[in-house]
């Protein structure tokens, strides 16, 4: 006698269940499912502030008119963990002591300026501090930097740099004083180890270290890499050549640290490590995909 076997009986009591509740499941409702989206949205944008990427407000002109006063650029926070600056780049950095403030700070902006600045820093999008500057690196330790050459040039190490990105420049005429930047010629800087020397684009209203000393490599922040806003002024910030074909440092720096620009210090390397950490949550992301969606199908006979 052949017994008929119905389809519920084929199908194990644990597949049962899981099709059961299936079927009993609902789902969250939007005023629910909202709140926890902004909220896992919000640290995500914590995480990626903190340790990957984060958006600079440019607040003065000292950049121009590679950086636009309200242009908000992306730096790369972690490429200077693998690697030290190279000449060229522009970057982000906190000023020391002797740095004086491009942008002061309204003295009382009232209870919520001060919770929505707060939120903003968080997330990266804020204005920066007053001891938060951006220029471009010019000497690296060890370098010779002076200016001026006899048309009127910086040079490092004794070789003359052509920059097409100083489109207003610092008279010639005026003395050099060490207490301020007016003038566009300063006597020889020998940058100490483990700091570098840097200048704004804009040199007849930029103060930097002409006349405010090197800095620290550990007070960078990271390397400006890209302008994202406004859409208009979007464009990547690539190290001119200009910079290539300049002589290494006359002495090695003293922490006995390769110079920043030998091949194992390449540019290469830095940049591509801020790509790994995001390349392999989408990997682990659509690894968990794929097994979900095969479970799925194991549970549909």
């Amino acid at each position: 006698m052949v017994r008929r076997v119905d389809d519920e009986d084929d199908v194990e009591p644990w597949r049962r269940r899981a099709r059961r509740s299936r079927r009993t499941r609902k789902q969250m409702p939007l005023w629910q499912e909202l709140p926890l989206l902004l909220i896992v949205a919000f640290c995500l944008a914590v995480l990626i502030r903190t340790f990957l990427l984060q958006a600079f407000f440019i607040p003065s002109g000292s950049m121009e008119d590679t950086l636009l006063i309200g242009d908000r650029v992306l730096v790369n926070k972690i490429v200077y963990d693998v690697r030290d600056p190279t000449r060229g780049e522009i970057v982000v950095f906190r000023g020391t002591a002797a740095w004086a403030p491009e942008v002061r700070e309204e003295a009382d902006p009232g209870f919520v300026a001060k919770l929505g600045r707060t939120i903003g820093d968080l997330v990266g999008v804020s204005r920066p501090g007053e001891k938060d500057f951006i220029k471009r690196v010019v000497g690296l330790p060890g370098d010779r930097v002076q200016c001026c050459d006899d048309q009127g040039r910086v040079t490092v190490n004794g070789a003359p740099i052509d920059e097409p990105y100083v489109l207003e420049n610092s008279p010639l005429d005026v003395p050099p004083n060490r207490q301020e930047c007016r003038s566009r010629r300063f006597d020889e800087v020998v940058v100490p180890a483990d700091q570098i020397f840097v200048m704004g684009d804009h040199r007849l209203v930029s103060q930097d270290a002409r006349c405010q000393g090197p800095v620290p490599i550990e007070n960078v922040i990271g390397r400006a890499f890209v302008v994202v806003w406004p859409f208009g002024h979007w464009s990547s910030l690539p190290v001119p050549d200009t910079f290539d074909k300049l002589p290494r440092p006359a002495a090695a720096p003293a922490s006995g640290e390769p110079p920043a620009d030998s091949p194992q210090n390449s540019a290469n390397t830095g940049e591509t490590a801020i790509a790994m950490p995001i390349l392999g949550s989408l990997l682990v992301t659509a690894r968990s995909r794929r097994s979900r969606g095969t479970r799925h199908r194991r549970l549909h006979p």
